[in-house]
């Protein structure tokens, strides 16, 4: 069955909007993999800290349906069609890999270069699956986390009161 990874991030309302997240991703895909919650800055315009986290998941559907899905939760969550990608925003799922699947048509890029550009998603993937490669630079993410450049890095891991 294929695994896939989804990066959450939200800083409005983040309580509410990432434990809604989880419920209905748990309710979709079943068991979830879920990484530590990690407080960070936005990147790109200046806002209220985000919450980010990675999941993993087991699912029979293929990769544009589960992409279709994600939308479908995100708007569920009040995030609309014509937000910015440097903004705030309720809920922010974003599908970054699935098994080892190199897909770039558009909307839709698998593995996201994301995974390597920004400390709010490799640390928490890092995290859940250390041993897992990267698909096309085939280092393990462990490794890219180890040699990620750490220097201004402006994120913690947090533990909010509803993970109690």
């Amino acid at each position: 069955m294929p695994k896939g990874y989804i990066s959450i991030g939200s800083n409005i309302d983040r309580d509410k909007n990432i434990l809604a997240s989880l419920q209905a991703l748990e309710h979709h895909f079943g068991k979830l993999t879920i990484s530590s919650i990690y407080e960070s800055e936005p990147v790109g315009f200046t806002g209220d800290t985000f919450y980010n986290l990675v999941v993993g998941f087991n699912s029979e559907l293929g990769v544009k349906e589960v992409a279709k899905q994600l939308r479908q939760i995100e708007l569920d969550n009040g995030r609309t069609r014509d937000s910015q990608k440097f903004s705030a925003r309720t809920l922010d799922l974003d599908l970054i890999l699935y098994d080892d699947l190199i897909i770039n048509d558009g909307r839709l890029q698998i593995p996201r270069d994301e995974i390597e550009r920004y400390a709010f998603v490799l640390e928490p993937l890092a995290e859940i699956a250390p041993t897992l490669k990267h698909p096309i630079s085939h280092l393990s993410y462990a490794e890219l986390w180890e040699k990620f450049d750490k220097t201004n890095l402006k994120q913690k891991r947090v533990t909010p009161a509803w993970t109690h």
